[in-house]
């Protein structure tokens, strides 16, 4: 049960279930429900996708560390984020240092990219991830878009013609052997529609345990998540605060009058209050950044709520949907939904 359902059924418990969820473990997990063993997720990852002025490997493997010693235990990557080595030089360090007393402590998610997108390039892509992170195994591996792209090492933006016929069931069928040989404990997807996950549904053995999308107060996605919560596959929400400062990002929430008069309510941050409102809508995320203060501060969400009156601003938010995707053109992405 997430906090925004123990505060609808049970306000004058609320702060209590959430003390005691506190004092059991500093950031509350998810099970996923199709994950071998009944794994469990933190519903909070730091994220580590680049972008073009993205700083050096080593600043993400410090950044890393310091998370760590925050108190972060899942980490969020992909093969075409670039950080997966450095992702797994800082694991590594943090054992030797003792900050964490094995592998089994942390919680990592990575990702299939658009060029591997074939049923028989899944496994193979999957181990050179492994080999870059120095795992064994990843918690999650996911789909990172419903697109193939011929092989190869082009620029992005993709142009149409590198697009290919995407085998859903194929790749899918290649994903659920990675879970199956326990290369990865879970698998999901990421930025699919509801039509695209109905159809993955209605051939899938192993469903997927998370779907990962674009979701903040400037981008609600109602639809989907009630979809997703009837399926039971969690939300992980990308882009929470926006990706403001990211070439495709926008200030559609951090420059939000309406948050930043919610925040200074709480004595809170915009951030604090975007994160806060995107776990309350039962939903985990991956939230960038590599300041260590702001790292904090996204930690400190679990111990307070937005009230009734709060919700029904952020509902007032004006929807953009910013990332569209790794291609020139996207008209047939998002099978028409908004």
């Amino acid at each position: 049960m997430f906090a925004h359902q123990v505060y609808d059924q049970f306000p004058s418990k609320y702060h209590k279930v959430c003390d005691t969820i506190m004092s059991l473990t500093k950031i509350p997990q998810v099970m996923l429900k199709s994950s071998s063993n009944q794994c469990s997720m933190p519903v909070i990852a730091l994220g580590t996708a680049a972008d073009t002025n993205e700083s050096s490997a080593e600043t993400t493997k410090v950044a890393v560390i310091e998370a760590i010693k925050l108190g972060y235990t899942h980490f969020d990557t992909a093969s075409f984020y670039g950080s997966e080595e450095a992702l797994g030089e800082a694991i590594a360090e943090a054992l030797q240092l003792g900050l964490i007393k094995s592998r089994e402590e942390l919680f990592i998610t990575s990702k299939l990219w658009l060029t591997d997108n074939f049923p028989h390039l899944v496994l193979p892509a999957l181990h050179k991830s492994l080999q870059r992170l120095k795992l064994e195994y990843l918690d999650l591996y996911l789909i990172h878009w419903p697109i193939s792209v011929k092989p190869g090492d082009w620029e992005t933006p993709y142009s149409e013609e590198l697009i290919t016929t995407f085998d859903l069931k194929g790749v899918w069928k290649a994903m659920e052997e990675c879970q199956k040989l326990g290369l990865a404990k879970s698998i999901g997807v990421s930025n699919f529609t509801c039509k695209k996950l109905e159809d993955l549904l209605s051939f899938a053995t192993i469903p997927p345990s998370v779907n990962q999308v674009e979701m903040n107060p400037a981008w609600h996605q109602k639809k989907l998540r009630e979809f997703c919560e009837a399926k039971g596959i969690i939300i992980t929400a990308f882009s929470p605060l926006g990706a403001k400062g990211a070439s495709w990002g926008t200030n559609e929430v951090m420059d939000s009058e309406i948050l930043k008069e919610i925040a200074q309510a709480h004595g809170r941050t915009i951030a604090q209050v975007s994160l806060r409102w995107l776990y309350e809508q039962g939903v985990t995320i991956a939230a960038k950044s590599y300041n260590k203060e702001r790292m904090k501060q996204n930690l400190e969400i679990f111990d307070w709520s937005l009230t009734r009156d709060d919700h029904e601003k952020i509902n007032q938010i004006k929807q953009i949907r910013i990332n569209n995707g790794p291609v020139v053109f996207f008209d047939n992405l998002w099978d028409g939904e908004t």
